[in-house]
């Protein structure tokens, strides 16, 4: 990419079609379509063979039906903790640094002058690219770097799962100047198995009690039971107002 490319219009063009691409597929996004390959080829930012691979991924969406769509973008992107699409799962998982590290993202999101609706995470991939749209070229290709270990791990994952979806990711490695290159990643369990709590007191394991206490408990008919606490399912779908959805973003 050539630093005239850099500062044209192209790349905030590129980000904000490949922020569209990455949203949830509803008859909106899908009536998009079209404008977005126009997009992508007209700015030819991107090389030949990855537009190629875009087109793919948009013939997929364009011709599947598009309940088909939903239910494999949502088993793809809200079912799994490699492939989804708010960073910060990658870098913080559920712990406590997550809740500071999306305030100051929303703070620099502010100071750009861009708001964000209140059912949005900041966090995630499309809110990211919509802000690096917003910035001059040079500050937009760095912030890609920045996130690009993350991105090279949903591209790798999709990779794996054979999803025309990597070719997005792939994109937006070719933009950063890294090689879209799959590396290895761990198996993982499905986002609802890992978020399962453990049970109650350890679950009072029969086979770590004696056999005369297991006698005495099964003798208490009626005694309060374990409970069993099982976190809900994780977030459903993203809807056209959802708040993954990039469209809620205004600079």
């Amino acid at each position: 990419m050539t630093s005239r490319t850099l500062s044209s219009h192209g790349l905030p063009v590129t980000l904000r079609a490949l922020a569209r691409l990455l949203d949830y597929p509803d008859a909106a996004m899908r009536a998009d379509l079209p404008d977005v390959r126009e997009a992508l080829h007209a700015q030819a930012v991107l090389g030949a063979a990855r537009l190629a691979a875009l087109d793919t991924l948009i013939d997929t969406l364009t011709t599947r039906p598009g309940l088909e769509s939903e239910a494999v973008y949502v088993d793809l992107f809200d079912r799994g903790r490699g492939t989804a699409l708010h960073l910060f799962e990658h870098v913080h998982g559920d712990s406590r640094d997550r809740g500071p590290a999306m305030i100051d993202l929303i703070q620099t999101y502010e100071a750009a002058g861009m708001y964000l609706a209140s059912n949005e995470l900041p966090d995630h991939l499309t809110v990211l690219l919509e802000y690096a749209s917003t910035q001059p070229a040079q500050s937009a290709v760095g912030l890609l770097g920045e996130v690009a270990h993350i991105v090279q791990t949903i591209f790798s994952a999709l990779t794996k799962r054979e999803s025309d979806y990597a070719s997005v990711l792939g994109a937006l490695l070719d933009l950063a100047g890294q090689p879209a290159q799959p590396v290895a990643v761990p198996a993982e369990p499905a986002l609802d198995e890992s978020w399962s709590e453990p049970e109650a007191f350890g679950a009072c394991a029969s086979a770590s009690i004696s056999p005369d206490t297991q006698a005495a408990a099964a003798a208490q008919a009626g005694a309060p039971q374990p409970i069993r606490i099982v976190r809900g399912a994780a977030a459903s779908h993203r809807s056209s107002s959802s708040p993954s959805s990039s469209q809620g973003a205004s600079a």
